[in-house]
Formats: C-alpha cells, sequence, structure tokens
C-alpha cells in the first residue's frame, strides 16, 4: 500500500504523516506527479489561503493533476475547500471536483474562525465505519462548505454544513482527523483500509 501526501505550499504535513505512523502506514510526501498517479491513497491536506495554495497547484501543474486522479483521494481543512468550485476567500476558482461554493462564516456572535472540538452527525459512508455519531472531531476554520447533496457528515457552528463530503473516489473533511484522537485515527485508518 503506497499512500502520498501531495506536497503544496500549505502547512501541516507533519502531523498528518505522525498520524500515519501512529496506525503503522508510511507516507511519501511529494509533488512529482508520477509518484502521485502510482499512489494507492493520496491525501490532500492544507492550512494556509486558498487563493495561493491554488497559485502554487496551478503552477506546478497539480490542480489538473488532483482533478485527474482514479484512486481514493481524502482532502482535509484547505484540501477540501480548494476540492470546491470556489471560494469566497480572495475570490478564488478552485478545482472544481465538487460543485461546491467556500463561504465566510457570518457575523453572529460566536468566534470566527471556530476553533476547537465540535461534533459531527448524519454519519453516510465506509469513511467513519466504526465511528460514532456525534463524535467530537478537532476543527480550525473561517470558512465553510454548505450543507449539500454530496455532505456524509454535518456540523453545527453559526449554522448547519458539511463537515465531510463525498463524490466518486473524492473524499473530503473540514476537520483534522490527524488531532481528533481515537474517533480521527479510525477515520484515516478506515481511508488508507477500508475504502
Amino acid at each position: 500500500m503506497k499512500v502520498v501526501i501531495i506536497k503544496y505550499n500549505a502547512g501541516n504535513i507533519r502531523s498528518v504523516l505522525f498520524a500515519l505512523e501512529r496506525i503503522g502506514v508510511n507516507a511519501v510526501v511529494t509533488d512529482n506527479e508520477d509518484e502521485i498517479r502510482a499512489a494507492d491513497r493520496v491525501i490532500f491536506p492544507g492550512v494556509g489561503e486558498a487563493s495561493s495554495a491554488m497559485k502554487y497547484l496551478k503552477e506546478k501543474g497539480l490542480d489538473k493533476l488532483i482533478c485527474s486522479l482514479k484512486q481514493p483521494v481524502l482532502g482535509i481543512c484547505l484540501g477540501m475547500q480548494l476540492m470546491c468550485k470556489h471560494s469566497e476567500e480572495n475570490d478564488t476558482e478552485c478545482l472544481g471536483i465538487f460543485d461546491q461554493q467556500v463561504k465566510l462564516f457570518p457575523e453572529t456572535g460566536l468566534k470566527i474562525p471556530q476553533i476547537g472540538w465540535n461534533n459531527i452527525s448524519e454519519l453516510k459512508s465506509k469513511l467513519f465505519n466504526g465511528v460514532s455519531e456525534n463524535s467530537y472531531m478537532y476543527f480550525v476554520h473561517s470558512f465553510y462548505v454548505e450543507n449539500c447533496a454530496n455532505a456524509i457528515a454535518i456540523t453545527n457552528y453559526v449554522q448547519n454544513y458539511s463537515s465531510a463530503i463525498h463524490k466518486d473516489n473524492f473524499y473530503a473533511v473540514q476537520f483534522h482527523p490527524e488531532k481528533s484522537g481515537e474517533a480521527g485515527q479510525k477515520i484515516l485508518e478506515n481511508f488508507i483500509k477500508g475504502i
């Protein structure tokens, strides 16, 4: 089983690597097209800002590569947002794998960004096998994907939104499974071994 983490200018790769090591998986971090295409599983993590991340992906040709992948792909946090059609963050055209808009949380008095633990519900995928309904995950984000037909998990902060989405071979989560304890670890295991 070859697992690749896509290398681009968005942080947080090291914590994903460590989380995979905890479940006995040694991943390769690369932006090499041949290595990415040869992988059995691809993880597309990210923490950062949408427009600069998309600029880097386009410069490296990774935008077209990611969209063309046929093996299971998991987007995490910014990775999930970049898999959508458009982000309000600096009016950014994204990869368009999911036909969804990424929006800024409206001002309601709640702290933006959402930082910390929140629960996921309405779980609808093999990605969540063995994960209890209303399990708590760790979130850090100001932008969200609207509740949609592709949603496989819902979270409420300010309003209900899609905290995980799925289409074909593409899976994505807004939370950080690598920082979400045993439940997050189970999601990573399911992605690597159960999909």
